[in-house]
């Protein structure tokens, strides 16, 4: 064991020598920096021989490693993870959209595991689990002091097995339970794309993984041979994805050279802007953006673009406020570290961080997102054989009256649609 510690002691002093030999010029305040951590190593080898000396049980140097390495990244930010090799062959099957779970996007938000957003159309979603939700206990474990890695572990499970999730809802001061069925979350990226009426196209973005741009381009193309003139883009609840696969989003819409997002970090090397590249962006279409607490990261680049930008009218509430950068490093043995490297800004140089994006026009969502209608009891079996004749009877809705139905659940979609009328109405009356 102890030759252990001293190989690991020397292997990192010499990583620091390589660094340093590597061109880096060292200032006195650099040469000092480098022996106070010289000295702090010295004290975790002294740590890491007491353990396995002295500790109770016998314990593996690999593990303990592990264990110093995910508690000195848990230290940074919320963000900031050690992934051990299974974590890291797990982060890329997420990125490809599809992973095992109950479907929810969650982070730590003034110390507590909180929801960014329930992906629609998953088990999370369906159960009721809100954006904003407190999560603060799973099955039988109380989750304070968890770290995101931790939490993620306790709601995946094999699919069919059951979990029950226990939230705080602060805007009710109430405790929710939910028990959810786990199964394979297959996350579509479009989730809907459609004509609404007279000629107004809605189009849903979920997330954005790897396929989110080319099924964006085949969905473009059907909704313009369909005779698309106004768009409605829905990033209502899109928790964000891989940062590339967000600006290729955007830059379909802004002309070339348009800046969408530049990166800052304490390294200046780090430093990016990000312009639009694409060859043949849609760059007249009159837009409105949809967003709400559960965008996020990906979506609130796309948001910040469009806003500074003037592309698009943003319309629905305050974004989520996840503007920092992760990057993956891997590791030699197939784990790897996820650094918070540097932090977003809009074209305009606003942070996203903690502030989020704020809506041109205002709109409180009232009722469900999803169309579907509030719970309806059935008190008696007449009520019942009621229901059955009215189902018998009814005539299928007229387009009018289905898009009345949808309008009536969804005060924002109702706005944006009354928004792109008058935008064409208005250009009528000056051409």
């Amino acid at each position: 064991m102890m030759r252990f510690l001293r190989n690991f002691f020397i292997f990192v002093c010499v990583s620091f020598f390589l660094l340093s030999m590597a061109g880096l010029s060292l200032s006195a305040i650099d040469r000092t920096k480098k022996n106070e951590t010289y000295k702090e190593l010295e004290i975790f080898a002294d740590a890491l021989a007491y353990i396995q000396t002295q500790y109770a049980d016998q314990t593996k140097p690999k593990d303990l490693i592990y264990g110093a390495l995910s508690g000195m990244v848990n230290s940074l930010d919320p963000h900031s993870q050690f992934l051990t090799p299974q974590e890291y062959e797990d982060l890329k099957v997420e990125t490809e959209g599809k992973f095992g779970g109950i479907g929810v996007e969650i982070t730590i938000k003034d110390n507590l595991v909180t929801v960014i957003t329930p992906i629609e159309g998953t088990l999370a979603w369906d159960a009721g689990i809100e954006t904003g939700d407190r999560i603060v206990k799973i099955d039988d474990t109380v989750i304070k002091n968890f770290t995101l890695s931790d939490v993620v572990k306790k709601l995946r499970g094999k699919p069919g097995t059951e979990v029950n999730v226990v939230v705080w809802r602060e805007k009710e001061s109430k405790l929710h339970s939910y028990k959810i069925r786990r199964s394979m979350i297959e996350v579509k990226d479009i989730k809907e794309s459609k004509i609404l009426e007279d000629h107004i196209a809605y189009l849903k973005l979920v997330e954005f993984t790897e396929d989110t741009p080319s099924e964006l381009d085949i969905a473009l193309k059907d909704l313009k041979d369909k005779g698309a003139l106004e768009l409605v883009i829905d990033l209502r609840n899109n928790p964000g994805g891989l940062l590339d696969k967000a600006i290729a989003v955007a830059e379909r819409f802004l002309a070339r050279g348009t800046l969408i997002v530049s990166i800052k970090g304490r390294d200046p090397k780090q430093n990016a802007e990000y312009k639009a590249d694409f060859k043949s962006p849609i760059v007249d279409m009159p837009i409105v953006l949809l967003v709400n607490e559960g965008s996020a990261s990906g979506s609130e680049i796309v948001a910040g673009a469009f806003k500074d930008n003037r592309r698009a009218i943003i319309l629905g509430e305050k974004t989520f406020g996840k503007g920092s950068v992760q990057t993956v490093l891997p590791l030699r043995d197939g784990s790897a570290l996820k650094l918070t490297s540097s932090r977003y800004y809009t074209p305009k140089g606003e942070s996203i961080h903690e502030k989020g994006v704020e809506p041109d026009i205002l709109v409180a969502q009232a009722g469900p997102l999803d169309g579907k209608p509030e719970d309806e009891k059935i008190k008696n079996e007449e009520e019942l054989e009621m229901i059955f004749e009215n189902v018998e009877q009814k005539k299928p809705d007229s387009q009018e009256e289905a898009l009345q139905k949808i309008y009536s659940k969804d005060a924002q979609l109702s706005r944006a649609v009354d928004l792109l009328k008058s935008i064409r109405i208005y250009k009528s009356l000056h051409s």
